[in-house]
C-alpha cells in the first residue's frame, strides 16, 4: 500500500508545499502554511452508494408465506425422522457428525436403504472415505440390498456433482461421506482444511437448493467432538445432528443441535450386528431395573426437545481419609453438581467435608437440564442417610442457592411421562398445575429443599 506523501497549504494564496514554512515561497504571507490533510474514504463507506436494480423485488410476508405444514418426505426410519422435525425438506442441508465408530455411516445407509425402498427412487450415496466394494460389504450385512441405492467412490467435487446430475432430478436423496474427504482442483488447499471445506459445503449447497434434493453430508469431528473444520459450516447447513454414545455400550444418542425447519430433538438407537436399531421407549433403558429400593437413587424426568423422558441419578458418598475428599461426576455439569452438594449439605445439615461424594447418571445419558436438581439432592441424603427412596417416587424441580424449589417448563409433558411409567408419587414445585392428569399419580408441591427431604424421610420405601 503506497505512502500518503504529506503536504502544507497556504491559506492566502492556495500554494502548496512538501516542507512546513514560516513564508509562502508565492505570496510572501508570514504564518499561513497549514497541514493539508489528504482526504480519504471513511471506512464503510469505500463502496459507491448508487445501488442497483435488484433481481427479485422485496415482497411482504403475506405473499411469500406459505398457506398449510412444510411438506415432508419421511424415511421410513422413525426416530430419524423425528429429529429432523417430520422428515427431510426438499433441498435441505443437514450435517450428521459423531465420534469414529460411533455409526454415522451405518445408520445413514440404513436411511437410505429405507427411503428407496419405500419411494422407488434412487438415492446416491458418495463416499471419499471407503470403496464401493467395503460399502457393500456393510450394506450386505445390515440388509440394505436395494436396486435403487447406488453407490459411488469419488474425492473429487466435480466429480461427484457429475454423479448427482446424471441421476437428477428422480433422486431422492444425496448422502456425503464425509465433507472433509472432497475437494475442488479449482480450489487451492487440502483436502479437509478450510477453505476446501466451505467451498465443497457451499457448492453443495446451492446444489441442494437448484435441484430441491435433500443431501445429507457427514462430518468428522476433533478431539473435543467438534466438527472437523470452519465454525461457519454449522451456519451453512439447515440441520446440524449429532450422534452421539459411549463406545463401550451399544446405545447410541441421536441429537439435533440445530433445525431449521423444526426443534431440537433427541432419538435413541442401538448399535447391533445388524445395523441400528430404533429404541421406541428411551425411558427404559435411563432407569435402573430392581425389585428392591437401594439408597442414592432417585428417579426424576427431563426433557429433551419435546420429549419427556425418565432418568436415574445415582450418588455415593464414602468416608475417606483423604484430607482433599474427591467430587466425581459422570452424565452431569460439575460445576452445577458442585453447588448442589454444597446446597444439599446445608440444608439437611449433612457432614460431607470428609467423605467422598460421587455422582453419575446410567445408560451413558447426560443431564443437563435444570429439573434434575431436586432429585440430584435426594440422591444425596438417601446415599449419606442410608435411606432409600420408594421405587414409585421421582422428583422434578430446579434448585437454588437459598435451598428454593422452582418451577421448570414443559411440566405436563414430564408428570404424563411419570404416570405413564407407572409412578405414585410425585415430588414437585408449588403452583405445579396440571390438567387431565392421571388421578392415581400424587402430587406433593414442596416449595423448599428442606421440605422435600421431610416427604421423602415421611414416604415408606416400597
Amino acid at each position: 500500500m503506497a505512502r500518503a506523501t504529506t503536504t502544507y497549504r497556504c491559506t492566502a494564496c492556495d500554494a502548496t508545499t512538501v516542507r512546513w514554512a514560516g513564508r509562502c515561497p508565492r505570496c510572501g504571507a508570514f504564518a499561513t502554511m497549514d497541514l493539508d490533510a489528504p482526504v480519504t474514504a471513511s471506512p464503510g463507506m469505500k463502496s459507491a452508494l448508487i445501488g442497483t436494480a435488484p433481481s427479485r423485488p422485496a415482497r411482504p410476508v403475506s405473499a411469500v408465506a406459505s398457506s398449510g405444514p412444510i411438506p415432508r418426505l419421511t424415511t421410513g426410519v422413525g426416530e430419524f425422522d423425528r429429529v429432523l422435525g417430520g422428515g427431510l425438506v426438499a433441498g435441505q442441508m443437514c450435517l450428521l457428525s459423531g465420534a469414529p465408530g460411533s455409526g454415522k455411516s451405518t445408520l445413514v445407509l440404513a436411511v437410505a436403504e429405507s427411503l428407496a425402498k419405500r419411494l422407488q427412487r434412487p438415492v446416491l450415496y458418495i463416499s471419499g472415505e471407503e470403496s464401493v466394494e467395503q460399502i457393500a460389504i456393510r450394506a450386505q450385512r445390515i440388509g440394505a440390498t436395494s436396486e435403487h441405492l447406488l453407490l459411488a467412490d469419488d474425492t473429487e467435487l466435480s466429480a461427484a456433482i457429475g454423479h448427482i446430475d446424471a441421476h437428477s432430478p428422480e433422486l431422492a436423496l444425496v448422502i456425503v461421506d464425509s465433507v472433509q474427504t472432497m475437494a475442488s482442483s479449482d480450489i487451492e488447499g487440502r483436502a479437509g482444511g478450510v477453505t476446501q471445506v466451505m467451498e465443497v459445503a457451499q457448492a453443495l449447497t446451492r446444489i441442494a437448493k437448484t435441484r430441491n434434493v435433500p443431501i445429507i453430508l457427514i462430518g468428522q469431528v476433533t478431539k473435543d467432538s467438534n466438527v472437523a473444520g470452519p465454525r461457519a459450516l454449522e451456519h451453512i447447513v439447515d440441520a446440524t445432528l449429532s450422534l452421539e454414545g459411549d463406545p463401550h455400550t451399544s446405545l447410541r444418542l441421536l441429537r439435533s443441535v440445530k433445525n431449521r425447519y423444526g426443534s431440537l430433538e433427541v432419538a435413541a438407537f442401538e448399535q447391533t450386528d445388524t445395523g441400528m436399531q430404533e429404541v421406541l421407549d428411551p425411558s427404559m433403558l435411563f432407569r435402573g431395573h430392581r425389585d428392591t429400593p437401594v439408597p442414592g437413587t432417585c428417579i426424576t424426568v427431563t426433557v429433551e426437545g419435546n420429549r419427556a423422558l425418565a432418568a436415574e441419578v445415582q450418588a455415593l458418598v464414602a468416608a475417606t481419609t483423604n484430607p482433599n475428599p474427591r467430587r466425581g461426576v459422570s452424565g452431569l455439569d460439575s460445576s452445577r453438581m458442585a453447588m448442589l452438594i454444597a446446597v444439599a449439605e446445608r440444608t439437611a445439615s449433612l457432614r460431607l467435608f470428609d467423605k467422598d461424594v460421587f455422582l453419575a447418571t446410567i445408560g451413558g445419558m447426560r443431564l443437563s437440564d435444570p429439573g434434575s436438581d431436586l432429585a440430584v439432592c435426594l440422591a444425596i441424603v438417601s446415599a449419606t442417610h442410608e435411606h432409600a427412596i420408594a421405587l414409585d417416587l421421582a422428583a422434578i424441580g430446579e434448585v437454588t442457592l437459598s435451598g428454593d424449589v422452582r418451577p421448570v417448563p414443559h411440566m405436563t409433558e414430564r408428570v404424563s411421562e411419570a404416570a405413564r411409567l407407572g409412578f405414585r408419587r410425585l415430588l414437585v414445585p408449588v403452583g405445579t398445575k396440571i390438567r387431565g392428569r392421571d388421578g392415581e399419580l400424587e402430587l406433593v408441591e414442596v416449595p423448599t429443599l428442606a421440605k422435600a427431604i421431610a416427604a421423602l424421610q415421611s414416604a415408606p420405601s416400597r
